[in-house]
């Protein structure tokens, strides 16, 4: 157990910093601040917290407890007018009053014996007995924020607007939209199994929120601040945002600034309401900043200056002089949560939930499901919360009094932007086609007076240089330079499954890696097309297309050259190659370098790349040891159809990297590559091969006994044995090894996206305890056997785009899953089809 974290060690520092740390200030009975007079406070000994007003508006002004600097820490939750002040009453009663005398907001603890009151350098204003007993403070009267040294437990409530936060006995943190519906529910890791008997969330001072509770060993952590345990004089503090999103903030001391560190729900179109009664919720062209917005121009904003408000219809339903009709919203989904769930869901198919919304008077708008799953959801008048997200697979309806007038598209924008274009398109063509006519003039101009007796620069040169600076298309060479090149392939870099790799040198002295392509069945049309894609795939961190052959029966690809070879090489390096070692530093760039070329690939290509053979002999290292993927875009264009008639005979790849859904026979996605990026990060990490197993691993997969010896925290068990006394960073450690359990996981709606990998490894995103990646024995499904070879080279596969992340992917959290319909639902709903039909 962890006795920085268990519970009586925190405790005791809980009662030593109350003893010791924790001196407060006295404030006597009749002590007052004035709104009038903003200089005016009540301090704590040290001078961290004060009680003061802050002016709100020009003539509003309320009570706060802040943080050295001005950051509001807590506050009544009242404002007054600038005649306003705040008392400590003779009778022990702490009040807010107005100008007028009225009062606006009181501690209602007069005849409880209170003799003072004070703020202590936690933050927390107490009214205290006689006896230094307090009868009420700040930190057990919270309104929407928590600091460090607060308990917050069951029963209590942060408020703000329309949204609240609670924490339930059974450990689950909750939100929730008008006291009602359930937003958001974490819940503690599925590890924890502990009747909780009075659970306490605290966020300690370094930015770790956990939960205590006496029948837990050690704190349950919850979440953690990006910026936990770093710097110093920092406070950090929970607060339960306007928008409706629970975030964790750092300050530090004196500034008077405020930087997000953490929030419960990364996408802020997820929390119920944001945008009002009928608003839709998207991003704008950035994708980060939410936008609210109305389902079409039937509707109109409440308030044209806060669309947050929501929508109205312009001509409502029963004052409507012709019949009511459906506005399709492709794309978007009403959200639906608990208590919704248990009487507004349905199985029934897109037609049907459109038209049992029409026929069916209580219902205003409909969203159907297209993951597979049958779901429809019918609204009802009561609020209508929506969210539009171009990677939604769902389709929503909403009731309209017809014509349906749509939201005009960018389309027109998009029109007058073409016309603008063509107006100049004759001048754009001119200064194009004469930099081009320069160039190609200047390049053989200059190859004339250098070259023109030289025999080494031959035809090749000048093609190679002719094409390269003036169409940027891939260099065609001949079978003949090719072999000239490569003196007969002769010095062979390397094999795999589709051929062998040899060292060449063009004419123009360029150094390049020639792979000689075998059982590569595609016509000479479809190859080049394939060649066109890959060399149009440019990144720092991919091996470069210089070339290509496609003459007869010989297919060859020309690579630019990589002069440290391949990862492989380095972390499973032979005691005759002592020499080849990598140091930590060296290791976490070539990790975080591959996740930003796999991320490429997945998600800033113009089309998906899957690459299907993600392992440390496709990752090759540059002069400079960056790390660069080699071996994508192999194969043909892939229809995402085709993905789910793939067989096992299809499966391309390599043993240990494989994906559990390549031998289970399910859609290959860019989540497949995750997996292989998994093992791939944990053999950096190690220097050991994930599949081998050995006494030192009990004899178990080295990939299930590492996580086993993560969940002991001996972290320093999985770190590759030759890096021991060097300079190594294990937070760094530690987030890669997190991040490659959560890259395995079985189940890929549970794997991260590639680019939230590269947030993880950077320290941008923080990292959730990964859960047991599941074991999965690689050469079976279903009892049928599988016969691999463990040279397999990858095929790249492409997508007609990146598979978006799931709504249960454990990076989006959210409510959890929850019974949807009876027997009884689904039989009604089936009746509802056969009335809608026999109506039709």
């Amino acid at each position: 157990m962890n006795l920085k974290t268990s519970p009586l060690f925190l405790v005791l520092l809980f009662l030593f910093s109350l003893v010791f740390g924790f001196s407060s200030a006295s404030i006597s009975l009749g002590s007052a601040l004035f709104a009038s007079n903003l200089n005016q406070s009540w301090s704590s000994p040290n001078g961290t917290f004060s009680v003061s007003f802050v002016q709100q508006t020009s003539t509003s002004f309320f009570p706060a407890i802040t943080y050295s600097g001005g950051v509001v820490v807590w506050t009544t939750g009242k404002a007054v007018d600038s005649g306003g002040s705040f008392r400590l009453l003779t009778s022990g009663n702490l009040r807010l009053v107005n100008g007028s005398g009225a009062t606006v907001w009181e501690s209602s603890t007069e005849n409880r014996n209170v003799s003072s009151a004070s703020l202590d350098d936690s933050g927390n204003l107490a009214l205290l007995r006689n006896d230094s007993v307090a009868v009420w403070s700040t930190f057990e009267n919270p309104i929407d924020t928590i600091i460090p040294s607060q308990n917050f437990t069951t029963g209590k409530f942060l408020r703000s607007g329309l949204y609240s936060f609670t924490l339930l006995k059974s450990g689950n943190l909750t939100l929730r939209w008008n006291g009602s519906t359930v937003y958001w529910n974490q819940g503690l890791n599925s590890s924890i199994d502990s009747n909780l008997t009075s659970p306490i969330l605290r966020l300690q001072p370094i930015g770790i929120l956990s939960i205590f509770d006496v029948t837990l060993p050690s704190a349950a952590i919850i979440a953690y601040s990006s910026d936990y345990a770093e710097g110093s004089d920092i406070l950090r503090f929970l607060r339960l945002d306007g928008d409706g999103n629970l975030r964790i903030y750092s300050s530090a001391r004196g500034t008077g600034s405020i930087t997000r560190r953490w929030a419960a729900l990364t996408d802020q179109c997820q929390v119920y309401g944001y945008c009002g009664n009928m608003g839709i919720c998207s991003y704008n062209d950035s994708g980060t900043d939410p936008i609210c917005g109305c389902p079409s121009q039937n509707f109109e904003l409440v308030d044209p200056n806060d669309s947050r408000k929501g929508c109205k219809r312009k001509v409502e339903i029963e004052d409507c002089p012709g019949s009511a009709t459906m506005l399709e919203l492709s794309h978007t989904k009403f959200l639906t949560f608990q208590p919704e769930l248990s009487s507004q869901v349905f199985f029934v198919g897109i037609s049907a939930c459109r038209l049992n919304c029409l026929v069916t008077g209580s219902c205003v708008a409909s969203t159907s499901l297209s993951d597979g799953s049958g779901l429809c959801y019918l609204k009802t008048p009561d609020f209508v919360s929506g969210y539009e997200n171009p990677a939604l697979p769902s389709t929503s309806y909403v009731k309209v009094c017809g014509p349906v007038v749509p939201n005009p598209s960018s389309s027109s924008q998009t029109a007058e932007n073409s016309k603008r274009w063509r107006l100049r398109g004759w001048i754009i063509a001119v200064v194009i086609l004469a930099t081009l006519v320069v160039l190609v003039a200047l390049e053989g101009g200059l190859w004339y007076w250098c070259c023109r007796n030289s025999p080494k620069f031959g035809s090749l040169s000048a093609q190679y240089a002719l094409l390269e600076y003036a169409s940027g298309a891939p260099v065609q060479f001949s079978y003949k330079e090719l072999q000239r090149s490569t003196k007969g392939f002769k010095e062979k870099l390397g094999a795999g499954g589709f051929g062998a790799v040899y060292r060449g040198v063009l004419a123009n002295r360029t150094v390049v890696a020639v792979k000689q392509l075998e059982g590569i069945e595609q016509g000479e049309k479809q190859f080049r097309m394939e060649v066109a894609t890959i060399s149009s795939t440019h990144h720092l961190n991919l091996v470069r297309l210089v070339g290509f052959c496609s003459e007869g029966r010989h297919r060859l690809l020309v690579y630019e050259f990589m002069k440290n070879g391949s990862l492989d090489d380095f972390l499973f390096a032979t005691e005759e190659q002592s020499g080849k070692f990598l140091n930590w530093e060296c290791r976490f760039n070539i990790a975080l370098g591959t996740a930003r070329g796999i991320t490429y690939l997945h998600e800033e290509c113009r089309d998906c790349i899957v690459h299907c053979d993600i392992k440390p002999e496709n990752i090759l290292l540059d002069e400079n040891y960056s790390a660069k993927v080699s071996d994508f875009g192999l194969a043909k264009l892939v229809n995402p159809k085709d993905h789910r008639y793939r067989t096992l005979t299809s499966v391309r790849g390599t043993r240990g990297y494989l994906a559990p859904e390549w031998l289970a026979n399910l859609p290959i996605t860019s989540k497949s590559d995750v997996y292989s990026y998994g093992m791939v990060l944990l053999e950096i990490v190690s220097g050991r091969r994930n599949f081998e197993v050995s006494p030192e691993t009990n004899r178990k997969k080295f990939s299930l006994w590492a996580y086993e010896e993560f969940e002991k925290g001996n972290v320093e068990a999985i770190v590759d044995k030759r890096l021991v006394g060097q300079d190594v960073d294990m937070e760094q450690v530690m987030r890669a090894i997190q991040v490659s359990f959560w890259c395995i996981q079985e189940q890929p709606s549970q794997r991260p996206m590639m680019g939230k990998v590269v947030q993880m490894l950077e320290g941008i995103m923080e990292i959730e305890r990964p859960p047991a990646p599941k074991a999965f024995t690689e050469g079976s499904v279903g009892g049928v056997s599988i016969n691999m070879s463990s040279n397999t080279s990858g095929l790249s596969t492409f997508a007609a785009s990146a598979p978006a992340p799931s709504s249960t992917s454990s990076f989006q959290t959210g409510v959890s899953p929850s019974p949807l319909a009876s027997g009884k639902d689904i039989e009604r709903a089936s009746s509802s089809l056969l009335r809608t039909a026999e109506i039709n």
